[in-house]
């Protein structure tokens, strides 16, 4: 199951809450952090990440891994090539910054796409990495079952540091998030809770 549905910026005030907030407080413990964009489709939202935390750490800096099961959509996410539609939040200067213009479409530059490690990945058969700052899953746990939404909800908090955040799509609040070690940190992010431990 493949739903190929995505733009650069995609619902814009949440990545203002990234830039704001979350990546502010993340960037505190560590200049250095280790991302995961999960069934990233195309490509536009982890080059995304690495457009925003650009603006506190040099590009040099920044490493997304980005994961699909769809090894079509991954060979277009490495070419980097958009349509004009898959821009149309990006911010003006973001995208005279960071994209160039090619007949029909517009090329992301290659030091933005030298941030982002594309690979195939299944969500529910495939090990999880870990000890990840950030996570962003965005617009696909919708298709899954209630089940294989818990099974994955388990598997994201524990791939997670402790403080580290999930970041989900407009469609996917998750509404009992303690049951997953996770905590509410702004509308579709979590933080996964600090383990306590007991003297």
């Amino acid at each position: 199951m493949t739903i190929n549905v995505s733009e650069f910026y995609r619902n814009a005030k949440r990545w203002e809450v990234l830039e704001k907030k979350i990546f502010p407080r993340l960037l505190e413990s560590s200049r250095k952090l280790k991302i995961w964009s999960a069934a990233c489709s195309t490509g536009e939202e982890p080059y995304t990440i690495a457009m925003v935390l650009s603006n506190f750490v040099p590009l040099s800096q920044i490493e997304v891994q980005a994961t699909d099961i769809d090894e079509n959509v991954l060979a277009r996410a490495k070419l980097g090539l958009y349509p004009e539609r898959s821009l149309n939040e990006v911010p003006a200067d973001i995208k005279a910054k960071f994209f160039s213009k090619d007949r029909d479409f517009y090329k992301v530059a290659d030091e933005i796409k030298r941030t982002v490690t594309f690979k195939k990945h299944n969500l529910l058969a495939d090990p999880f990495d870990s000890q990840f700052d950030l996570i962003v899953c965005r617009n696909v746990m919708i298709y899954f079952t209630e089940e294989a939404k818990n099974i994955l909800y388990n598997k994201f908090s524990a791939s997670l540091k402790n403080d580290g955040v999930f970041f989900v799509g407009s469609t996917e609040q998750i509404f009992n998030p303690s049951q997953y070690q996770l905590d509410t940190e702004d509308t579709f992010f979590y933080k996964k809770q600090a383990i306590k431990i007991l003297s």
